[in-house]
């Protein structure tokens, strides 16, 4: 071995040669010490940090909510969580079935648009029908005046003024010559009475004596007599006879005559 070679370290940087057994710094045998242990990691305490934050705000959260609930009075029901379960067998599916598709398709939003296209279509005001001015009450004088009756020639009081209907079973009084005699004839099922009382009678006087008393009997006339009688559309009527005419078919009558309404 040549002296002049420089001599190599046992251990590189001053390391322990594991062949050699030369400690850098120290004697042979002399065991090193360990070397440092690495300082420990600063994520675990961060994440343990975080950890307890997070607690501490669920907790504060937790209480408020608590007491939000105790001091609302009608707290809000929670909600059902999933369709219900159907306990209806296969035979029951049907029944009712048609209930629910009608609810279902009158939804607010069609019953909106149906009432809003009502509301918005135009609208034709009601007719008024023409008002008929109200009858007259019964007893009201329908008539008044003087009434020539002549032979063959009837009358219908039932027209105003009095006149001869076309239709025979219309009209009412007539007169024809009898002898010598005049004679006064209701026609066609009429009622008449001869009202003997001194003073003219009323319309209550005629009606309370015409249904008992009235007859369709012919009547001999002369002049002042008053008749009651009941027309054939129900109406009552007072003739006076103011002047008698002429002799077979001239005979003729003037009447002082009312018609009252019935």
């Amino acid at each position: 071995m040549n002296s002049e070679e420089p001599r190599q370290p046992y251990g590189v940087n001053g390391a322990h040669d594991a062949h050699s057994g030369y400690v850098a710094n120290g004697a042979y045998g002399t065991q090193m010490p360990a070397p440092p242990a690495r300082a420990a990691s600063h994520r675990g305490a961060w994440i343990g940090a975080g950890a307890t934050l997070v607690a501490a705000v669920i907790g504060v959260v937790g209480t408020y909510l608590v007491s939000s609930n105790k001091g609302n009075a009608n707290p809000t029901p929670p909600v059902a969580q999933g369709p219900a379960t159907s306990t209806t067998t296969p035979g029951e599916e049907n029944q009712g079935g048609g209930d629910a598709l009608s609810d279902s398709s009158q939804s607010p939003e069609s019953t909106g648009s149906a009432g809003s296209a009502e509301s918005s279509a135009p609208t034709t005001p009601p007719t008024t029908p023409p008002t008929t001015p109200p009858g007259k009450p019964a007893g009201t004088v329908a008539w008044q005046g003087a009434l020539a009756i002549t032979y063959a020639d009837a009358r219908d009081l039932d027209s105003a003024p009095p006149v001869e209907s076309e239709i025979n079973e219309e009209n009412d009084l007539s007169v024809y010559p009898f002898g010598t005699a005049r004679m006064l004839r209701p026609e066609s099922g009429v009622k008449a009475l001869v009202w003997k009382d001194a003073k003219a009678p009323t319309y209550e006087d005629c009606a309370g004596v015409i249904d008992t008393l009235g007859t369709s009997t012919d009547m001999k006339m002369k002049t002042g007599l008053v008749v009651c009688a009941s027309t054939n559309d129900g109406r009552l009527a007072r003739l006076t006879v103011k002047e008698l005419t002429g002799q077979a078919s001239d005979t003729s009558g003037v009447f002082d005559v009312v018609v009252w309404t019935r």
